[in-house]
């Protein structure tokens, strides 16, 4: 398949990119930075300003799907007003292609741990996540209203920064709005196993028009 995706370098992105690369797919890879998207046969590395929507409407048409591991940056003070800037212009910009299919990389705070209490609104959420996670869910009350394209939501596991990235063990399980446990009662996936979640989500459309989450 022929896929956009953006955000490429990013902590997830990368792991996207590779999992793409590994199974063949061509890639356009979309970052601010291309000298860092290492030269591989089937992937072509452009710069765009995900903020200006024609530039990037140009840029993703004619690709089979759209793949967004957009993220403002964790360490941004104004991370909570750029992710939602800038993944409601990377939406219109898909509309604006005429490419059907979108995927967003989210987060996990959405995920509902109790009745109607989501993990960000828990006591126990650390403040350094808080506004990116807020936008996330923001975002994704956003995107649920979106009905001409066919876009999929992927909340992570609560843990995934915590020393669990580098291990791709090609398993998952997956559930819609509340995490996945392990028999440890811990939530947590490696950015690769997310990675390949996704592909197989491009590859074997599951969760058209809504969201879901992954961990072993």
């Amino acid at each position: 398949m022929k896929v956009a995706l953006i955000g490429a370098t990013g902590f997830v992105g990368s792991k996207i990119l590779n999992e793409l690369v590994n199974r063949n797919h061509q890639v356009t890879a979309i970052v601010r930075n291309p000298q860092a998207v290492a030269k591989t046969e089937n992937v072509v590395a452009i710069k765009v300003d995900i903020f200006d929507t024609a530039a990037l409407a140009d840029t993703v048409k004619g690709h089979d799907i759209v793949v967004s591991a957009f993220n403002a940056g964790w360490t941004n003070p104004n991370i909570y007003d750029e992710f939602l800037k800038g993944s409601e212009a990377i939406q219109e910009s898909v509309k604006k292609s005429g490419v059907k299919r979108l995927i967003i990389m989210g987060g996990a705070g959405s995920l509902y741990i109790a009745d109607g209490v989501q993990l960000v609104d828990s006591p126990d959420f650390p403040e350094e996540w808080k506004a990116g996670a807020l936008a996330s869910r923001d975002y994704l009350n956003i995107i649920k209203k979106e009905q001409d394209l066919d876009w999929t939501f992927i909340s992570p596991a609560i843990e995934m920064h915590q020393g669990t990235s580098g291990e791709r063990k090609g398993t998952y399980r997956t559930s819609l709005e509340n995490p996945v446990f392990d028999e440890n009662n811990r939530s947590i996936i490696s950015a690769e196993d997310v990675a390949v979640a996704i592909v197989d989500e491009v590859e074997q459309p599951k969760h058209i028009k809504e969201r879901f989450t992954v961990a072993y």
